[in-house]
């Protein structure tokens, strides 16, 4: 990775001024983001200020170790530690290829009663605020963490949107709840990221980056005030991390903007991680892939069903025609690929991953689908995959499956957290990426493991199979929420679409809400490294839009948001190469909105426009496409119908 980069360091030693006020100030590169450290409390404290507007103030910052309950203030002699960096980095997958990483850095020494060293390290960036608890090497050989007493006390009321659990364990697919922090009840688990809207049309969005070897964190209101919980290990919940020397926390990330926009643009969460442990990333291919679990694996009535080689074949054959980079092998009428004796895809006391179904030779399938340069992946539930977790990746990789569906997780303790990353290191290993369903949000570990190219962790187009949860209302929630984090898995490509107010549930050939146009949409206006086309063959073969998915990107160069407004709608623009994708969607609300396109550079581009037509609200397949020329001067008019959408590919003219 070619990195430019950019150190200045400034050891700041203390004045008498500084001892007698225990005050530190990290100010971000433009200056308008503020962090002070009070150091004269019985506990530190921090506050935050944005363009002078203070956003956070007299927060705790404490960890309550098994031997010991609070951190005191720096001993006399120690200096915090300033500096800036200013980097450049790739990313193999992500929402930009190259990532500007410019922020202001403190370290504070910090110790415990019981002689912990504790350094708090401060990042303050442009568009946010990052912090983390590192424990250095010490005379102490390990620790037990009892609570992460991390605080977020808003100065105001802020209007929280956040998927509310009722406990750690969870496939974290909910509605979001948006009601006033006042109004939500205490100690109620917010999942992360949750989205804070304050006075001043100020936006501050709070997650975590690079969680590793830790518990994953909640937000609880308590006493009034935002603050962090732990995801407790099993069997108990007392104790929420073991570890040895040294260690870190993971980041507690605060994105801020006075622009929402600038939070879905953020990189903090990618820059927050490490580069890539592998060098040679050549072999993984971000791309789109089937999943026919969501169609019901609907073939022609001239082939034979089941998980054999005629199903798949025909499904590989469709993927060779389409440009479309993989095909999953997921089950077929109930029953997985591989040998299980378990109810409801539950692993039961013969389940064996390595075994094949009978009537599937995979070994077959996976070279007919390299024949036709088509991948293969495989869907699988973690507790079949993990205890022969070495056999099956290694066997997987002879056979050539080139990825799967790791599903069911749902924890975020600190033994599930290594499990995944464990996963992750040895799939990467014998070439294979992982997409994690019934899971935890990403923390931007697809910067140090590209091959983690999407996750679920979210309400999404599968639940449209047995109930009208995933309106386009509630798409409107994970773009503000959920997306912040990075890749969001969504089970798109339902290309039947009916009216909200016209929807049924079927399981078989399931219908979506909303526009066709609103589907194709969602392709641009989510991050996915790995968006499925998850319907039939048949539904996509001659219908309008498809043109669209046969050549849509999964990774990009770079991300605008060109127009959003908080549960309303939203538009963002996606480069790749020289050319930008523009999906835009809307709610429940039929609207109008006036795109301009002046983050464009300069020259002309033809455009392709998919716009909604005027019967959608009898007919939601129907579209209308348009060909023009446009420029960084033009403003579109786009006439949004109720659940619609608009996607526009823009290619640079000579």
């Amino acid at each position: 990775m070619n990195l430019k980069i950019k150190f200045s360091f400034c050891l700041l030693f203390l004045t008498v001024s500084l001892f007698a006020q225990k005050e530190v100030q990290l100010t971000s590169p433009d200056g308008h983001i503020v962090f002070t450290l009070q150091l004269n409390k019985s506990l530190p404290e921090y506050s935050i200020a944005y363009k002078k507007n203070t956003l956070i103030k007299n927060s705790i910052l404490n960890l309550v170790f098994k031997d010991t309950k609070v951190l005191k203030n720096p001993g006399a002699g120690s200096a915090p530690v300033f500096t800036e960096v200013n980097e450049n980095y790739d990313l193999i997958v992500g929402k930009a290829k190259r990532v500007n990483n410019h922020y202001k850095q403190v370290i504070i020494p910090l110790e415990s009663i019981n002689a912990y060293k504790v350094n708090l390290e401060v990042r303050a960036f442009n568009d946010g605020i990052a912090f983390r608890y590192v424990l250095p090497k010490q005379n102490k050989t390990s620790f037990t963490l009892l609570e992460e007493q991390t605080q977020f006390k808003f100065t105001s009321d802020p209007i929280v949107k956040a998927l509310l659990l009722p406990n750690y364990t969870s496939s974290h697919e909910g509605l979001y709840t948006t009601m006033p922090l006042s109004k939500i009840k205490e100690d109620t688990l917010m999942d992360m990221p949750a989205l804070f809207q304050l006075p001043n049309k100020l936006f501050v969005a709070i997650t975590e980056a690079a969680l590793l070897d830790y518990a994953g964190m909640y937000l609880v209101k308590h006493n009034g005030f935002v603050s962090g919980v732990l995801s407790p290990l099993p069997n108990q919940t007392e104790i929420k991390v073991k570890a040895t020397l040294p260690h870190n926390s993971p980041w507690r990330v605060l994105l801020i903007s006075d622009r929402v926009g600038a939070l879905i643009e953020s990189n903090i969460i990618t820059s927050l991680n490490e580069s890539p442990k592998i060098k040679d990333w050549s072999w993984l291919k971000p791309g789109t892939t089937t999943f026919p679990w969501w169609n019901g694996t609907i073939i022609p009535d001239s082939i034979k069903g089941g998980n054999n080689f005629e199903t798949n074949k025909y499904y590989i054959d469709f993927c060779a025609a389409n440009n479309i980079r993989s095909h999953t092998i997921v089950e077929y009428g109930g029953h997985e690929w591989y040998t299980n004796d378990g109810e409801g895809y539950q692993p039961g006391n013969n389940v064996d991953i390595t075994k094949p179904v009978a009537e599937l030779d995979i070994k077959k399938v996976c070279d007919y689908a390299k024949s036709k340069n088509v991948e293969i992946r495989v869907w699988t539930h973690w507790k079949a995959l993990y205890p022969k977790l070495d056999k099956a990746f290694a066997l997987f990789e002879k056979w050539g499956i080139n990825g799967m569906m790791v599903d069911f997780l749902d924890r975020d303790d600190q033994q599930m957290v290594n499990i995944q990353t464990e996963i992750l290191q040895k799939a990467a290993a014998h070439h294979l990426h992982i997409q994690f369903h019934g899971a935890y949000k990403p923390t931007g570990l697809s910067r140090t493991y590209p091959n983690e190219l999407t996750r679920e962790g979210t309400l999404n187009y599968e639940h449209d199979k047995w109930d009208n949860m995933v309106s386009p209302d509630a798409d409107m929630d994970i773009f503000f929420t959920r997306m912040l984090a990075g890749s969001t898995d969504y089970h798109l490509g339902g290309f039947r679409a009916l009216p909200y107010s016209k929807f049924v549930v079927q399981n078989f050939r399931p219908y979506v809400m909303g526009t066709r146009c609103h589907m194709l949409a969602m392709y641009v206006v989510l991050e996915n490294y790995l968006p499925m086309i998850c319907d039939y063959p048949d539904a996509y073969i001659g219908e309008p839009g498809f043109e669209v998915l046969k050549n849509i990107p999964t990774t990009w160069n770079e991300t605008k948001v060109a127009d959003a407004k908080v549960g309303k709608y939203i538009s963002i623009a996606r480069r790749k190469n020289n050319s930008w994708y523009i999906g835009t969607v809307t709610n429940l609300t039929a609207r109008e909105i006036n795109l301009k396109l002046d983050f464009l550079p300069a020259g002309n581009y033809s455009a392709e426009i998919y716009s909604d037509a005027p019967d959608n609200n009898e007919n939601a397949n129907h579209l209308i496409k348009k060909k023009t020329v446009v420029n960084n001067t033009t403003v579109l008019k786009l006439v949004l119908s109720s659940g619609g959408g608009n996607i526009m590919v823009l290619h640079k003219l000579k």
